[in-house]
């Protein structure tokens, strides 16, 4: 019985460590692309005021 409840220990680590894994991915992912586009209007405004 012990081993069955170490193991289930053990996986109920690994699930909340790769859903923590996971749930870090999406926030990078939308940090970058939340720059990208920050970046992009930066960019599209100091074309306008250079062509200006």
């Amino acid at each position: 019985m012990k081993k069955i409840c170490g193991m289930s220990v053990s996986v109920f680590i690994a699930v909340v460590s790769s859903v923590v894994a996971l749930l870090a991915t999406v926030t990078t992912l939308f940090v970058i692309k939340e720059k990208k586009k920050k970046d992009d209007a930066e960019l599209e405004r100091y074309l306008e005021d250079s062509i200006q």
